[in-house]
């Protein structure tokens, strides 16, 4: 099984970056962080990389679903989403969330991030 779900498109890194917080949003989720990767790199280490960024994204019904079942799961919240500059264009990849809570039993949990799932598997398609 692998852990992100994935969609390589052509175009502005801006530009997908916007789609991509439209897509998020028109599926209930909003961006609680950002990191800009590059720039971090660039400012703490002078390494220079191609653009990269993480969007913490939050459907904040269904991490209160998920928190209800397993207080301790804020840990693996927020759903990251990241945006990295390729030579094939810019790589869009979500966390499978299902993969991520392989390591804790607990049946409602599976089902919550089998919905998250389902619904970043759409944002990506939808790309």
């Amino acid at each position: 099984m692998g852990y992100t779900i994935d969609k390589t498109m052509n175009g502005d890194f801006d530009a997908v970056e916007a789609k991509v917080r439209e897509a998020l949003a028109a599926k209930g989720f909003g961006v609680l962080t950002e990191v800009n990767v590059s720039a971090t790199m660039k400012a703490k280490l002078d390494k220079d990389m191609p653009r990269y960024k993480i969007l913490g994204a939050c459907n904040p019904k269904l991490a209160f679903e998920a928190i209800s079942h397993v207080p301790k799961i804020g840990v693996m919240l927020p759903c990251n989403v990241i945006l990295r500059e390729t030579d094939a264009g810019v790589e869009v990849s979500a966390v499978d969330p299902v993969a991520s809570m392989l390591a804790i039993e607990n049946e409602d949990l599976t089902d919550v991030a089998s919905h998250v799932r389902q619904m970043l598997a759409e944002v990506i398609e939808g790309l």
